[in-house]
């Protein structure tokens, strides 16, 4: 079978699959949540009552299959390709979100969900980011560091004091951020595996890092499903911010390339001004729907905490 072929009957069908399992995790975990008490915020209680709900634990089992078609994925399709296809885990994630609550898919939420995926796929692709950097190049890691970690902070205030889908949005910054912060660690790790064997990686800090920061990033994930009357919102906004803070540590630390000719440029900013377009339309609407969701609930003295 030819390169050509190879990718089209084994990568993309990985890549959707993996797409479609991250989406379904999210769309359990996002309800799941729901039915445990909310904490205060990375108070890892919250894990500790979610491991008791058999579907959530179901649904590390969806994310576990994710991650291994991303594997298969990328070992036989170009990373310009597959990313893109992976990020569609925001389209599938709405789409199973709206089937678990009995609703229609809305409209407006796909529009923008759709938005974010075009933006960074188009971004990707024109970027084309290259290079197989695994090792810290020598430059300063400090300016990037100190600006994500700004970053993070700025987002968890805003979501302590920004009321509704607003300050939901400030938590998926804060976690996407630390999840690309985790996948960009995480090749360093692998360097260390290859370069030096199984005990290498124990013989630096980033391993330790990713220990710390991983974590983290998954349980503010989980409160971030929590606090967050609708999904589509902040899954749009993590599964955004994670790649391109991924792809900005490749650039800075580990000495990897992306496309920056004048033209490409251009075409990277109107991918990126799609993007936040994107997140405010999601944003906004969002917010229309929570407080007609809420409106309902007075009226009807129930209570509806799943949307798409």
């Amino acid at each position: 079978m030819s390169a050509q072929g190879t990718v089209l009957v084994v990568a993309v069908p990985a890549a959707v699959l993996g797409a479609a399992s991250f989406g379904l995790a999210s769309a359990i975990q996002h309800r799941v949540t729901k039915q445990v008490p909310k904490v205060r915020t990375m108070s890892p209680r919250l894990l500790f009552d979610l491991v008791r709900k058999p579907i959530w634990v179901l649904s590390i089992g969806t994310v576990i299959i994710g991650l291994s078609l991303q594997v298969v994925a990328l070992a036989f399709g170009p990373l310009v390709l597959v990313q893109p296809l992976l990020v569609t885990s925001v389209l599938f994630g709405a789409a199973f979100a709206a089937w678990l609550a009995h609703r229609k898919l809305d409209l407006v939420l796909a529009l923008g969900g759709l938005a974010c995926v075009g933006g960074l796929s188009a971004f990707l692709v024109l970027g084309r980011p290259s290079g197989q950097g695994n090792e810290f190049t020598g430059a300063s890691i400090v300016p990037l560091a100190l600006t994500l970690g700004l970053l993070i902070v700025v987002s968890l205030l805003a979501a302590r004091w920004l009321p509704g889908e607003v300050g939901v949005i400030g938590m998926a910054v804060a976690t996407g951020v630390f999840y690309g912060v985790t996948a960009g660690l995480i090749k360093v790790v692998a360097g260390h595996f290859r370069s030096g064997g199984l005990a290498e990686p124990f013989h630096h800090w980033s391993l330790y890092a990713v220990c710390v920061i991983g974590p983290m990033g998954f349980l503010l994930s989980q409160q971030t499903f929590q606090r967050g009357r609708l999904m589509s919102p902040p899954l749009a906004v993590i599964t955004t911010v994670d790649p391109l803070v991924a792809a900005a540590i490749g650039v800075n630390w580990l000495g990897e390339r992306i496309e920056s000719s004048p033209t490409i440029l251009v075409g990277e900013v109107i991918s990126v001004v799609v993007i936040i377009g994107g997140i405010v339309v999601l944003t906004r609407r969002g917010e229309q729907l929570r407080r007609a969701m809420e409106e309902r609930e007075r009226n009807d003295g129930t209570t509806d905490s799943s949307w798409g």
